[in-house]
């Protein structure tokens, strides 16, 4: 017991770095893991707070998970969900390195810093006006898509009608959000990388393409796989402003953009079940865990040192 207080005595300026972090997370994040309970209760509120409301209860165990698999549509959510995550992992991977690759290729640092800006400001729109952006983009009668078409002189399309082009739609303009904040991490790992070996491999007539696949994406390949990891555990999350707002919740859409939280969230709203949300959210949790924990497991077999734990 004296070495565990000498240790944090020796460490103290550390721990002390850490402690606002350490709170926030008690708080926010470990402290809430409390009220998983109503995923099991029929939540009904009470006047005399949130914890008696819990104790007031019914407990109904395991009903509020068969909300989610009891319908027709839990095939629907769960492959969309997935789909679409898959999609954005590994489309997001490739585009994210290559254009952070690209940009610290370019010669002149000026222009690199704008364009790394340019593609940077997506990200902190919300997707309430990125809906907007999209309407004025697809909408029927005024949008721009239909009058280029219109010059052609081909037939308008009801983009907000027809589910067969949404899943490009989806994945464009994910991409077209994330990748600019995405590829800032690749690009700081790269500019992290001993200039020596590159110079090395100059003075050995490696071309650009040769230099980039045995030295920037070897050296890149532990912070690819850390992410990576990371983006599995939140597979079963789906970006809700993303599904919702964008397609603008038009339901003849709903085969191609209804996913987990967005169902969660229309069933909430029509029910007002805060137990079947409280589930589903504590269902991705767990599924998220789980598959964090076996890719890690296998990324450890292959290589110990790129494992995350």
């Amino acid at each position: 017991m004296g070495a565990f207080f000498k240790n944090l005595l020796k460490n103290k300026v550390m721990l002390f770095m850490v402690l606002p972090g350490a709170i926030w997370f008690f708080f926010f994040s470990y402290l809430p893991l409390v009220g998983t309970i109503v995923a099991f209760k029929q939540y009904r509120f009470s006047r005399e707070g949130f914890w008696a409301s819990i104790a007031k209860s019914k407990w109904v165990g395991w009903d509020n998970f068969k909300f989610l698999f009891s319908t027709n549509d839990a095939y629907v959510i769960t492959r969309n969900t997935l789909l679409y995550n898959l999609a954005f992992i590994f489309i997001g991977l490739v585009l994210s390195v290559a254009m952070a690759i690209l940009l610290s290729q370019l010669v002149n640092k000026t222009m690199a810093k704008v364009y790394q800006t340019g593609m940077f400001l997506p990200y902190f729109l919300s997707w309430v006006i990125v809906g907007y952006f999209a309407f004025s983009f697809l909408s029927m009668d005024r949008g721009m898509f239909n009058q280029i078409l219109g010059w052609f002189g081909m037939e308008p399309v009801q983009w907000y009608s027809d589910p067969k082009y949404w899943p490009y739609i989806l994945i464009f303009v994910s991409l077209w959000k994330s990748i600019g904040y995405n590829s800032v991490v690749y690009l700081a790992s790269i500019m992290g990388i001993d200039k020596s070996l590159y110079e090395a491999a100059m003075i050995d007539g490696a071309s650009k393409w040769q230099q980039v696949r045995s030295i920037t994406l070897p050296m890149l390949s532990p912070i690819i796989i850390i992410m990576t990891l990371l983006a599995v555990g939140r597979i079963f999350y789906a970006d809700f402003g993303l599904f919702y707002q964008v397609p603008r919740d038009s339901g003849t859409l709903y085969s191609v953009t209804n996913v987990i939280d967005t169902y969660v969230y229309r069933g909430l709203k029509t029910t007002g079940e805060i137990g079947m949300s409280t589930a589903a959210g504590l269902y991705q949790s767990v599924v998220g865990f789980v598959l964090v924990i076996v890719s890690n497991f296998v990324v450890r077999k292959i290589d110990k040192d790129s494992a995350l734990f």
